[in-house]
């Protein structure tokens, strides 16, 4: 594996399965893949487990960590090619990338929708950059339509529960009060289909997804219905594609309830966090016994261990 930036990346996915299933029982196997190599990590938005947990996966194969908050820490810059730059931002992207091409042995990249341009928004054109000028492994730590990681993280933790062999997995949106990105739901909907399940994606009519990622999907608009027993519940909101960043809906009766949960097999409530309480899910179902939030959590340092391992197995 070269780059990591969606599941055609991956060559052997259960073989990657399978070795983060081993890593979790013992991190520090390979602590010595990293020694004298870096890993950079480059935000253009907000992170709290991504970072956390991709620095620590680092750590664990004996890298050195960069971050780079470019909001913060850097140069305004500037994404488009051809123009002429006299306005406020003093860095192209091209050149920034380049340089940390230099400075890293892998680069790991955060740089989500901005919602209002469909067509630049999923021609994924931050992280495609990176993977053009870096010259070295890129890793996304979630793009424009897509959050790969977080989504092996998810299938980790579905294999790990699972009581039967076929189980049934349902992703429900549910209202938020401002507009997401599409990236979580599209990947958990790449990736789960690289396992033994019956999968159903519920959501209210206007909030289909891109037809590159629901195509051959089974969605039911009627979110009870689709509950009936499930044996995961994977609650997500996001935003109108057809209408694209638009909230069409708020309506509070799509929040997931330990009544809705009554409808499912006794099934576990899943969520890549953060998320809005009492909007989204209930506090009696977050915090209850068939809430996996902390273990799916725990599974983002596998997931990218596991990536991070392959990547320097096979290209240093």
């Amino acid at each position: 594996m070269r780059h990591f930036t969606a599941l055609s990346d991956v060559e052997d996915f259960p073989g990657l399965l399978h070795r983060a299933q081993e890593i979790k029982k013992n991190p520090f196997h390979k602590n010595h893949l990293g020694k004298f190599k870096t890993l950079g990590l480059v935000f253009f938005n907000a992170s709290l487990r991504t970072r956390l947990s991709t620095q620590k996966a680092a750590q664990n194969l004996g890298l050195s960590v960069i971050v780079l908050n470019v909001t913060a820490d850097s140069w305004k810059m500037e994404t488009e090619m051809g123009v002429v730059m006299n306005a406020d931002k003093a860095e192209h992207i091209k050149d920034a990338i380049g340089v940390m091409g230099l400075y890293c042995d892998i680069i790991g990249v955060r740089a989500f929708a901005n919602l209002t341009d469909q067509e630049e928004d999923y021609s994924e054109q931050i992280l495609l950059s990176f993977v053009q000028y870096a010259g070295i492994p890129v890793v996304s730590l979630e793009s424009a339509i897509r959050h790969p990681l977080q989504s092996f993280a998810d299938l980790i933790t579905i294999e790990e529960y699972r009581r039967k062999n076929h189980p049934k997995v349902v992703l429900t949106w549910a209202p938020h009060p401002k507009a997401l990105p599409q990236a979580v739901a599209n990947s958990f909907v790449e990736w789960i289909k690289a396992l033994d399940c019956e999968f159903v994606v519920t959501h209210p009519k206007g909030y289909e997804l891109a037809p590159e990622f629901s195509r051959e999907v089974h969605i039911e608009y009627d979110q009870n219905k689709a509950l009936e027993d499930a044996d995961f519940v994977y609650v997500k909101n996001w935003s109108s594609y057809t209408h694209y960043g638009q909230v069409l809906s708020q309506d509070i009766d799509w929040m997931v309830t330990p009544e809705k949960m009554q409808l499912t097999n006794q099934g576990y409530f899943m969520h890549c966090l953060p998320v809005r309480r009492n909007v989204v899910v209930s506090d009696a179902v977050i915090d209850g016994a068939q809430s996996l939030v902390l273990p799916q959590a725990a599974n983002r340092v596998f997931s990218a261990q596991a990536v991070l391992e392959a990547i320097l197995e096979h290209n240093f």
